[in-house]
């Protein structure tokens, strides 16, 4: 029974000491709550080009710059290969993107845009006119705040569990 009492907290803690765990005080709750209300309205905006949201990304990285290994790939959008290959054999598998071993070593595979996986980069301005409409912000307004998303990134990259 004493070890019962000493894990409960002490009576004269103010209960507004607790006002940190409250689930609408956690910047991690808002976070996912924020990725999950994003998916939904891509996956609106990404029906017409048959997209999903993680495919989606993968064409902006290669968008950004074609033919690249999947490791490369993996870095860019933080995915592990085992993340990342089932969503290239869906593409691989629609036509966007091609799959081919590099000539210069066997063990990696280059992912290269197709003509149709080229094409979709102008329907994808659609996408992201559609997302600045939904969010009701301006295009610096978005660049602010994915600022300061970065900057909690390198934060939480840099600290790995060190406090």
């Amino acid at each position: 029974m004493t070890s019962q009492i000493a894990n409960k907290p002490e009576a004269a803690q103010d209960a507004g000491e607790f006002d940190s765990l409250r689930l609408e005080n956690q910047l991690c709750f808002g976070l996912y709550a924020a990725a999950h209300a994003m998916n939904r309205a891509y996956r609106v905006s990404l029906g017409p080009l048959g997209l999903t949201y993680p495919q989606y990304l993968v064409m902006l990285a290669l968008w950004e710059s074609d033919r690249r290994s999947v490791s490369e790939l993996g870095e860019r959008l933080r995915l592990d290969s085992g993340t990342l290959t089932p969503v290239l054999k869906r593409l691989e598998q629609a036509g966007i993107v091609n799959r081919t071993r590099s000539r210069s070593d066997e063990r990696q595979v280059e992912i290269s845009l197709t003509e149709r996986g080229v094409a979709l980069k102008n329907e994808a301005l659609g996408v992201r006119r559609d997302m600045e409409c939904r969010l009701g912000m301006s295009e610096g307004e978005i660049k602010r705040l994915r600022a300061d998303i970065d900057a909690v990134i390198a934060s939480l990259d840099a600290s790995r569990g060190s406090c």
